[in-house]
């Protein structure tokens, strides 16, 4: 096996979700981040590359303030596709960790938007994290999101 094949970066998350405007609402409103740009794409190119069978898709590219991208992708078909699992231990389900400075206002500021928190938060027993809190809240079609706000060292 060559170097050829080893991953140099990370470019980006994407998202499949059921309706592109809320979720930028989500994105941007309750989590910060900045809309970069809006696009769409479809047909035999867009079937090649997901294996989807759906002609359509609607995309936003949103930046956290650190510069990480996340991609939403609208499908024509949208829920006809499938659903995230309301629970973040179901198989397959992902969540996507952001570190905060305060935790309590983060969720306040998502609960605000109109989402919640799937739980509330606490701090990390042990380990290199240990003090870290962390909870975990709920955007649109389930999506989950890790808020992490680490230990004040004095």
């Amino acid at each position: 096996m060559t170097d050829d094949a080893t991953v140099t970066a990370v470019d980006h998350i994407g998202f499949a979700v059921s309706s592109l405007g809320e979720s930028i609402l989500f994105w941007t409103e309750a989590l910060g981040f900045m809309l970069q740009r809006q696009s769409e794409m479809g047909g035999d190119f867009l079937y090649r590359v997901t294996g989807v069978d759906d002609p359509n898709v609607r995309t936003a590219i949103v930046k956290s303030p650190d510069g990480f991208v996340v991609e939403l992708l609208e499908y024509s078909r949208g829920r006809q596709n499938g659903a995230t699992p309301d629970s973040a231990g179901a198989i397959g389900a992902a969540h996507l960790a952001l570190v905060v400075k305060d935790i309590h206002a983060a969720i306040i500021r998502v609960e605000a938007a109109g989402w919640k928190a799937k739980g509330s938060p606490q701090p990390i027993p042990a380990g290199p994290r240990q003090g870290t809190l962390t909870a975990y809240v709920s955007g649109p079609d389930n999506i989950t999101i890790e808020f992490m706000q680490p230990p004040v060292h004095r």
